[in-house]
């Protein structure tokens, strides 16, 4: 009998919409990223957004700081090809202006946007043009109050703040929003977003905030977002590196994919190789990562250095290719051996299976 690992039940919340994309309640998980261009330059913010949506990114937030950003993002939402969702803090007049501008959502932060009423300008902006907030919590930027309250951010104050603006919303009968409590020490913020999940059903939106450079950064949101999303709390994601920001719609598919909550491209497995290798796994699975980016449809491949495992991972895989020994490579679709091949030719004939896979899932059925 094969073993099946146990599906995760994700915790239950009501859903909103952003542009075409619903959050929260049954739909996927979502993968969000944010552009880091000048909001002023629009060609060049136009270009990242598109960037990120060919990645896989669902939804793109984009930083609006003054009005003249604001006129900006009008024109961003009229060409995007996803949801664009305004990020603002200080001002909530530009929240406002995001609204009219066709904002898919506001996100703000309770801990700069200022008193009561100017969110409650912000909530009845969102309210007359049909779009929901998210309360973005900081650890960094959290209300002065709760701070000198609680004597330094914990998860009592963050849950306190995302909790404060929700009654502000929901006074004026306003649920169309969601939460997040982002801290960039992991531990602040497992603890508040499992604090708040048990207080609330708004979708939760999940990051770790400020996680670093690429390699600690996705250290630290895999384990973060994977952990919560492993216990069944979390409705969209958001990967924050100091990289390009594709590099965070890739590694917010790749936290999905290896819990299986979504699917989407091409999951390589690979070894790690050691002296048995009979191919060069490391090149083979840096080029193919490269030229096989463009496909979206869920596939499994596994480039393995030889015959000790490479085998029983075919077994699990739509294409597999593992070192065979004098100079030869063992190719394989869906777990059967379809011959050997020259193990310089491994890259080559790995794609065309790839897309000739790939092309066939996708073509019309008769």
């Amino acid at each position: 009998m094969e073993w099946k690992a146990k599906p995760i039940v994700r915790r239950k919340s009501w859903q909103i919409k952003v542009g075409n994309v619903l959050v929260g309640g049954d739909a996927p998980i979502s993968v969000q990223s944010m552009t880091c261009t000048d909001t002023l330059d629009v060609e060049a913010t136009l270009k990242q957004i598109e960037d990120l949506a060919a990645a896989g990114a669902d939804i793109v937030r984009v930083s609006v700081p003054s009005q003249q950003a604001a006129e900006c993002f009008k024109t961003l939402v009229e060409k995007s090809s996803v949801p664009l969702v305004s990020d603002i803090h200080f001002d909530y007049r530009i929240a406002i202006s995001c609204a009219q501008y066709g904002a898919a959502a506001l996100r703000i932060n309770p801990g700069n946007i200022g008193a009561r009423e100017k969110v409650e300008a912000v909530c009845r902006a969102a309210e007359d043009h049909g779009i929901p907030i998210r309360v973005g919590v900081n650890s960094g930027s959290l209300d002065k109050d709760l701070v000198q309250k609680y004597g330094s951010p914990c998860p009592q104050a963050m849950v306190e703040a995302a909790l404060r603006s929700a009654e502000i919303l929901e006074s004026h009968h306003f649920k169309d929003y969601a939460f997040s409590v982002k801290a960039s020490e992991l531990n602040l913020c497992l603890e508040s977003y499992r604090e708040l999940a048990k207080q609330t059903e708004a979708p939760l939106h999940l990051g770790v905030t400020e996680a670093g450079g690429m390699l600690g950064g996705t250290v630290l949101s895999s384990i973060g977002i994977g952990m919560l999303l492993s216990e069944g709390i979390g409705d969209t994601l958001r990967v924050s590196l100091a990289a390009d920001p594709v590099e965070e719609v890739k590694v917010g598919w790749a936290i999905l994919r290896s819990l299986h909550l979504r699917t989407r491209g091409v999951d390589i497995t690979a070894c790690p190789t050691c002296a048995r290798r009979g191919i060069d796994v490391v090149g083979i699975v840096a080029k193919l990562e490269q030229r096989l980016a463009d496909i979206r449809v869920p596939l499994k491949l596994a480039v393995m250095g030889c015959v000790v495992n490479g085998p029983g991972e075919a077994a699990h895989a739509d294409v597999a290719v593992c070192g065979g020994g004098n100079g030869k490579c063992l190719v394989y679709e869906d777990g059967k051996l379809m011959g050997k091949f020259a193990a310089g030719e491994a890259l080559e004939i790995v794609e065309k299976r790839v897309r000739a896979k790939a092309a066939a899932l996708t073509a019309p059925q008769a």
